[in-house]
């Protein structure tokens, strides 16, 4: 049987081992998007609100960091959570919490400049009237968030695009240890690397079909914001 046709019957017909890596793809990408979007939604708010000595080298920084070579982040992190790295107690290099905290920490910047760009369009549309009806700085970011939702869910989806599609971070920290530790695109890797054709393909064809569902569920919601805000 060809390699395409074999790909596609192990994805219609939810072959265990296939569906068991993109089952954990999917917990380990999502995990970190909440918890960069825990971390960066209040910081890309608080760059759009605050004004401080730094704040524009900072913004310069944390845009460059959009475009962070994974392999440098899963380097870092490595090192941070080796035997002999500060983290190192920790126990967690090579499982999967290693690679959301890896994942996150690639995704952050992205969450952190998106976030910061829309709180700050924001404010700059509703400053007057925040200030004159005397709404402290917790309230402001509440209301900007909820206004900019649409914008954020977008922000959020781009997280998880860059989270899922990469391969050198989870690949340097988890180690791709089969039935544990190993994603969808560190499986697409090695099993072409293996000559195991159908199982990359299948892999492949799943990973296409999420990527461009994030795009459409994006479009979707930017869509519905467009409409909501004319």
């Amino acid at each position: 049987m060809p390699a395409g046709a074999s790909a596609l019957e192990m994805v219609l017909t939810g072959d265990p081992g296939l569906y068991s890596i993109v089952g954990l793809s999917l917990y380990v990408s999502l995990s970190a998007v909440a918890l960069a979007a825990i971390v960066g939604f209040p910081l890309g708010a608080f760059l759009a609100l605050v004004r401080f000595p730094g704040r524009g080298p900072l913004v310069v920084v944390i845009n460059a960091f959009m475009g962070l070579p994974p392999v440098v982040v899963g380097l870092a992190v490595f090192l941070l959570l080796s035997r002999s790295g500060p983290l190192g107690f920790l126990g967690i290099l090579f499982t999967p919490r290693a690679m959301i905290f890896a994942q996150a920490l690639l995704v952050l910047p992205i969450i952190v400049a998106l976030a910061r760009q829309t709180i700050e369009d924001l404010w700059a549309e509703y400053r007057d009237e925040l200030t004159a009806m005397g709404i402290g700085p917790a309230g402001r970011v509440a209301t900007l968030l909820w206004d900019g939702r649409f914008s954020l869910v977008t922000t959020l989806l781009a997280g998880f695009g860059r989270a899922a599609a990469e391969v050198g971070t989870v690949m340097i920290v988890g180690g791709n240890i089969d039935g544990f530790t190993r994603m969808m695109t560190t499986a697409i890797a090695l099993e072409t690397s293996k000559g195991d054709l159908p199982l990359a393909i299948g892999l492949g064809l799943v990973l296409i079909t999420l990527v461009i569902g994030v795009n459409a569920i994006a479009w979707g919601v930017r869509r519905v914001g467009e409409l909501r805000a004319g």
